[in-house]
This record gives structure tokens, sequence and C-alpha cells, in this order.
């Protein structure tokens, strides 16, 4: 696998001045309807502790019949819980989202810092020490080693997937087959760490995750959040809907 991009895209996000970006849906009318036939738009952010795993998740929505802002962790909840609801749910950028809402009567969409502030009532995510799985700390040169993952609700697309992240997973031959667990493979060597991951069905149908094994080569983890939000997007822009990020190590 080519890592140009990955190391290009890490640069970029770990150097950004700014908060990463949100993340974007729109909510159309039936399954399969494409996002310019959205009906509403919905904008989250997962809230992270300190070593990079979820704690809360802040959702907030907007719909084209009331033109009204509202917050909803119950919502946040159910597009991950409901499969009809979340067959509704579209993955976009910030680009397709300004679109989205200015064809629905909403003029310019806010900006990111004014759509933050309609986060009014948090889903606390469970939160819990990471589970040791072996000896703590780093082997084979590296300070220290960590395994992460990021799942997902819903069934993997290997179509999108393989249209939208190919720099991000290489998938297996037999990734189509839904008994193939270990449906890709992905891995990043920088000057001082190493990572690797593995994207794994979970269930028929049901979930998915990413899997990742961070080797640290110093005390330094800012790399960490930047790929977990590169991962993370990849995934969510082919159809699966990030749930919580768990660190296992």
């Amino acid at each position: 696998m080519t890592g140009d991009l990955l190391r290009a895209g890490l640069a970029a996000t770990a150097s950004a001045p700014t908060q990463p970006a949100l993340d974007y849906y729109v909510i159309t009318p039936e399954a399969g309807a494409g996002a310019v036939r959205a009906e509403g738009l919905v904008v989250e952010e997962f809230v992270f502790s300190g070593d990079h795993r979820t704690i809360g998740l802040d959702t907030a929505g907007w719909r084209g019949d009331d033109r009204a802002w509202w917050s909803s962790a119950a919502f946040g909840r159910a597009m991950r819980e409901d499969p009809e609801l979340r067959a509704r749910v579209v993955a976009v950028g910030r680009t397709d989202a300004e679109a989205a809402y200015r064809r629905l009567g909403g003029g310019d969409l806010p900006g990111e810092a004014t759509l933050r502030d309609r986060f009014r009532d948090t889903l606390a995510l469970p939160d819990s020490a990471p589970l040791r799985l072996g000896l703590e700390g780093g082997s084979g040169g590296f300070h220290d080693s960590r395994t992460y993952r990021v799942l997902f609700a819903g069934d993997l697309r290997l179509a999108g997937l393989a249209r939208l992240a190919p720099e991000v997973v290489t998938l297996a031959e037999n990734a189509d087959d839904p008994r193939t667990r270990i449906a890709g493979t992905g891995g990043l060597r920088t000057a001082r760490d190493e990572f690797t991951w593995e994207l794994r069905r979970i269930g028929p149908g049901v979930a998915c995750c990413v899997d990742l094994t961070a080797r640290l080569g110093t005390t330094s983890d800012d790399a960490l959040r930047p790929l977990l939000r590169i991962l993370t997007t990849a995934i969510r822009h082919a159809g699966p809907i990030p749930v919580t990020i768990e660190r296992f190590s």
C-alpha cells in the first residue's frame, strides 16, 4: 500500500490550527436516495478522552420543513441502533452539506464554531480504562504499543470503500464473501511510529470495525488522533456510521 497520501493527510491534520472538522450527514426520504434528495442535515462530533478514546457524542440536526436547529442525543443513538433510519443516512463532506442546506432553504450553512453551539445534550459513551492484553509498554525498539478499535454500525459497502479509500484499506481477495472476517488491511510507517490496521466484520450485516495497532517510537502520541480521524472518515463515507473508539491496550 502506498502511504504518501496518508502521510500527507496525517501531516495536514496534525498541523491544523483549528479543531477537526465536524461530521456531516444528510437524511433522505428513503433508503438508497442520493444526497441530492436530502430532507434534513445532521452534524456530529465525538468527545475524546486524553488518550483518544471516545467518551461522548454530540448531535444536532436541521430539517427543511421547519428550518430549525435541534440537539438530540436520542437521535444520535437512533442513527446507530435503528437499521431503517441508518439506511436513510448518507455521510457527506462540508461542501455537500452546504449545498443540501442551501437547496432546502437554509441559506448559508453556519460556520463550525456556530454549529458547535447547537450541541446541547451530549450522549455519554461507556468509559473505562484500557484492558491490558499483554505487557504494558513497548517492544522491538518502540516506546509504547497500543490497540484501538473504531466500531461502526452497519455492514461494509465494499464498492464504496474501494472507490473512496483505496489508499487507506487494501481489500482482501475474498472481501465480498460475508464469511470473511478480515475484509481489508492497511499500514503506515513514519519516521518515529508504525501503524497497522485491519478492517473486520462483526456479525452478518450488523457492524464492522477497524482495529488499529500503534507502535510509538517516542513518548508523543500526537499522530494518533489524526490517524484515527482519517480511518474513521474513510469508512464513514463508505456507508457504516461510527459508534465509538475504544482502547484495548
